[in-house]
């Protein structure tokens, strides 16, 4: 047996290294849509970890950041490998045409910056065909969450129409990644905490591909942060992941039947007073 490991190793740990691919001549439009105080900048981070399929590591090792080249991906053997990073459902508070920003913490109107825990995200998005990834430039990636309180901006049910805190988009350029700034997101009923993300192509004004989905966090950092100011003056989380039906539901793809979230926990790491999150976001060429 133990010399078999070493070939098993070797199957699980394929890597390829291909150029960057432009998104729009990649992707078909959809076939399926998809459901419906002021801090500092942050220090900017080490290399992001190659994709992974399946839930991440709470921590990114070294290992991880030095092997990391944006122009690689580890293939593992699953679902995962063939179709891509599983979708899940939209929500009632996406907007569109918020501002092209990374920073995402203030309201341009009021000028006014969100309180919280510093989060730095760093998403890549990839392209998967017959087991091949690479990164794609040229997609537009939306991200939108609550702020400490649990409180949406742009949503007329939470008083904050006209107001666009916390909302945004960046284009990936060569290296297929886009970088935010933002605070780690607070909860409201009936969901465990999570940021809204969506992934889109365009020929012109022409959508070519829509993806969406939502990423998550552990739920002891959850609770964690949620003793700190001002988190503490909304309480702590009282949904965890697995009480959640969008985490625990299936994926609006088809392509995972239940526990979706599972496949959508980002990779959180310590980051000088506040933290770093990193997803790599793996679309298959049927997405």
């Amino acid at each position: 047996m133990s010399k078999l490991l070493p070939l098993v190793f070797i199957i699980i740990g394929i890597l390829t290294q291909t150029p960057f691919t432009d998104a729009p001549k990649i992707f078909a439009q959809s076939t399926k849509a998809s459901q419906t105080s002021k801090m500092g900048s942050l220090p900017s981070p080490s290399s992001p970890p190659p994709p992974q399929f399946g839930p991440p590591s709470p921590e990114i090792s070294a290992t991880q950041k030095s092997a990391s080249t944006n122009k690689t991906c580890i293939v593992m053997p699953s679902k995962l490998k063939l179709h891509g990073s599983p979708q899940q459902t939209e929500g009632p508070y996406f907007v569109d045409d918020m501002p092209n920003r990374s920073d995402i913490r203030s309201d341009p109107s009021t000028g006014m910056i969100q309180q919280g825990i510093p989060l730095h995200l760093v998403i890549h998005i990839y392209s998967l065909n017959n087991g091949i990834c690479a990164p794609i430039r040229a997609v537009k990636v939306d991200i939108w969450h609550v702020n400490s309180q649990g409180i949406y901006s742009a949503v007329k049910d939470f008083g904050t129409t006209g107001q666009q805190f916390l909302r945004g988009y960046q284009t990936t350029g060569n290296d297929g990644s886009v970088h935010f700034t933002t605070v780690y997101p607070g909860w409201y009923q009936g969901r465990t905490i999570h940021i809204h993300v969506k992934v889109r192509t365009f020929e012109g004004s022409n959508k070519t591909m829509d993806w969406t989905s939502q990423f998550y966090f552990d739920n002891n950092l959850n609770k964690q942060i949620h003793t700190q100011l001002p988190y503490s003056k909304h309480g702590p989380p009282t949904t965890t992941n697995e009480q959640d039906g969008i985490y625990t539901g299936p994926s609006t793809d088809g392509l995972i039947k239940d526990n979706s979230g599972q496949h959508m926990l980002l990779n959180v790491s310590k980051e000088g007073q506040g933290y770093l999150g990193t997803f790599n976001i793996v679309l298959s060429s049927t997405t």
